[in-house]
């Protein structure tokens, strides 16, 4: 089990601050938010490389549906590069909150899964390098020789988690096809509440995942499944423990409550702490 930390609020100097303490503390990742507007997160996870050298970088998470994708490529290539090979990039649909809509009409689910599933590809094929064409619904790429940078120092790329709406199977099958889950329960019917993310429920959905990655030449071998929460240090070993035996391979630390002006003490206590026995 590795274990990440989620900076809820803060700008670039607080995340380099922040990821530096997690370094030192034994945390195994930290983690920013990426907002449509706001604090820019590839900015703040620039900072955080700066003032580091072991721990892994990354979004939780990135609505790629919204981000074109060639910019976000070059963006997650160059800090791979930087860092030296630490980035891990989360993506989803994302949540069409107020300060989405603000700026941006939601195009509706079905065109921002269309987005998201053509958002990979894209992603993946530049970071593989020239020539790459695609033509999509939305996006088409044609092969460049124009100033090409270089690709991200991890292979086959950077490890992609991406949200997968259990038990729903095309969005499952959309996760299968990368590096990690991303927990999100579906509700039984429209308009019912969402069930609550349980061990039992992880435990079914990784059996699941085995067999459809099995089904296409894969193995969970180096596949990540993160769940994510908020724990005390005296809760923490505990918590944890639970939902790696159900098959989680990561524990996100995450109080998204915590009020803008105590984040820093809060984050400095938690993260000065530790992950579970370190």
């Amino acid at each position: 089990m590795r274990y990440g930390f989620v900076l809820p609020y803060g700008d670039a100097a607080t995340a380099a601050q922040l990821a530096a303490t997690a370094e030192e503390a034994g945390w195994d990742g930290f983690f920013v938010w990426e907002p449509v507007w706001g604090v820019d997160a590839w900015i703040a996870l620039t900072a955080a490389a700066m003032r580091t050298s072991r721990i892994r970088l990354g979004t939780m998470l990135t609505p790629l549906p919204r981000r074109r994708p060639w910019d976000l490529a070059g963006q997650a290539a160059t800090l791979d590069n930087l860092s030296g090979g630490r980035v891990v990039l989360s993506v989803g649909l994302g949540a069409t909150h107020e300060g989405w809509t603000a700026f941006e009409p939601d195009p509706g689910r079905k065109v921002r899964a269309e987005l998201l599933d053509e958002g990979l590809d894209v992603l993946a094929g530049l970071w593989g390098g020239q020539p790459f064409a695609y033509e999509g619904r939305h996006h088409t790429v044609r092969p460049t020789g124009f100033m090409v940078p270089a690709p991200p120092v991890q292979k086959p790329r950077i490890p992609v988690w991406v949200v997968g709406g259990w038990p729903a199977p095309r969005s499952m099958r959309r996760v299968a096809r990368w590096d990690g889950w991303l927990p999100n329960v579906l509700p039984a019917a429209p308009g019912e509440p969402a069930p609550e993310l349980t061990p039992a429920i992880v435990t079914e959905a990784v059996g699941w995942l085995r067999a459809e990655r099995e089904r296409n030449g894969l193995t969970l071998e180096g596949f990540d499944v993160v769940v994510e929460g908020t724990t005390t240090p005296e809760s923490a070993a505990g918590e944890a423990a639970r939902w790696q035996e159900a098959g989680a391979t990561w524990w996100m630390e995450a109080d998204w409550s915590v009020e803008r002006d105590r984040v820093m003490d809060y984050a400095v206590e938690r993260l000065s702490a530790g992950p579970p026995g370190r």
